[in-house]
C-alpha cells in the first residue's frame, strides 16, 4: 500500500498513512519496515523515470516526499536507535552545478541511517580532503552530470591518494556519465546511476 502510494507520488496519502502509523505507537522494527516500503516506492519511481514515464520533476518531488516521510518516522526510529550505520561525505564535483541526483541519494542514504555531510555543488578536491580529515567518514560520494565531472572525480581521487587518505575510505560515484570504465579510470570503488542501488552498495561496505 505505502510503496504504491510513494510510487504514485501521492503525498497526501503517504503522509496520512504515516501519521496513522506513528500514532499507533509502532516498534522500531515496524518503523524500519515502513522506511523500507518507502524506499521501494522510491526505487519504483526511479524505474518509471528510466522508462520515461516520470520526469526529473517527479524525481525531485519523490526525493522531497521521502525526506518528509523520514521526518515523520524519525520520531519513532530516532528515539531508540542512536547508532549510525556509517558516515558519508557527499558532494557534486568541481565544475558541475547539478544536485538533484545528489539530493535524492542523500535523503535515501540518510533514511538508511547514515550520517551525511553534504559539501554542496562545484566542490574542489581540497574541500573533500578537509572534510575527510574533520569527520573521518567511511565513504565518499561524488556526483556529477556533466562529462567534465569525470575529470574532476579523477582529480579528487588522485588528490586523496596524495594526501594519504585514499585507503581509509570507500568511494562511490554517481551521475549520468559514470560507467564501469569511467569508474576504473577514476579509481573509485563503485559507481551507480540509481540512488537506491547506491544505498545498497554503501550498506554493504559498512556491514
Amino acid at each position: 500500500m505505502l510503496t504504491q502510494a510513494v510510487g504514485d507520488l501521492d503525498e497526501e496519502k503517504v503522509l496520512e498513512m504515516l501519521k496513522d502509523f506513528t500514532a499507533a505507537g509502532p516498534t522500531e522494527e515496524e518503523a524500519q519496515a515502513v522506511v523500507a516500503a518507502c524506499q521501494q516506492g522510491m526505487a519504483a519511481v526511479g524505474d518509471l523515470y528510466d522508462k520515461g514515464e516520470y520526469f526529473v520533476g517527479d524525481l525531485i518531488f519523490a526525493g522531497e516526499l521521502l525526506t518528509n516521510a523520514i521526518n515523520v518516522l524519525k520520531t519513532v526510529i530516532g528515539s531508540s536507535s542512536t547508532e549510525k550505520a556509517g558516515t558519508l561525505v557527499l558532494g557534486t564535483v568541481q565544475g558541475d552545478l547539478h544536485d538533484i541526483g545528489k539530493n535524492i541519494f542523500k535523503s535515501m542514504v540518510e533514511a538508511a541511517g547514515f550520517e551525511v555531510y553534504d559539501l554542496g555543488i562545484d566542490q574542489p578536491a581540497e574541500a573533500f580532503i578537509e572534510k575527510i580529515k574533520e569527520v573521518k567518514p567511511q565513504i565518499i560520494g561524488m556526483s556529477g552530470v556533466l562529462t567534465l565531472a569525470l575529470e574532476s572525480m579523477k582529480n579528487t581521487v588522485d588528490a586523496l591518494k596524495e594526501a594519504g587518505l585514499r585507503d581509509s575510505v570507500k568511494i562511490i560515484i554517481g551521475g549520468n556519465p559514470v560507467t564501469k570504465d569511467a569508474c576504473m579510470q577514476i579509481g573509485a570503488d563503485a559507481f551507480t546511476t540509481n540512488a537506491a542501488e547506491g544505498v545498497k552498495i554503501c550498506q554493504g561496505w559498512v556491514k
